[in-house]
């Protein structure tokens, strides 16, 4: 099922303790353009197809990546695209977006995300040894 953008953005307000959506928004945008980048194929858009169209169409069309990022700099990237972010706070946006994507995905497609990624995403995304 397809989470409404209202429900998605909610739910990183939430677990990214914002403001306002906008905040919420603006990191949902960096870390889906960035995850969209190391997840591929099938596996990409059967996630793409769980969200938000919005946010689908960011993850389909992400920022370019040259070779697959360690959490660590991921979580850099992620800080490097957001105006005034550290990687403090990347990390707590980071957190806050991935962990709304685990939900919406579901343990068995996350598994397989996770499989497409470096080591040590599934902190990232609040489910500790997943794979």
């Amino acid at each position: 099922m397809t989470l409404r953008r209202e429900a998605f953005l909610d739910h990183v307000v939430e677990r990214g303790q914002y403001g306002s959506r906008a905040e919420a928004e603006r990191a949902a945008r960096v870390v889906l353009a960035l995850l969209g980048a190391h997840v591929v194929g099938e596996v990409r858009a059967r996630l793409a197809a769980r969200l938000p169209e919005s946010f689908a169409l960011i993850l389909l069309n992400p920022l370019q990546s040259t070779e697959p990022l360690s959490p660590e700099r991921f979580v850099r990237a992620t800080a490097a695209w957001i105006e005034g972010a550290t990687e403090k706070t990347a990390a707590w946006d980071v957190s806050a977006v991935l962990s709304t994507v685990a939900d919406a995905a579901g343990d068995d497609l996350l598994g397989q995300i996770l499989l497409q990624l470096p080591a040590g995403y599934d902190l990232l995304f609040g489910r500790p040894q997943l794979t």
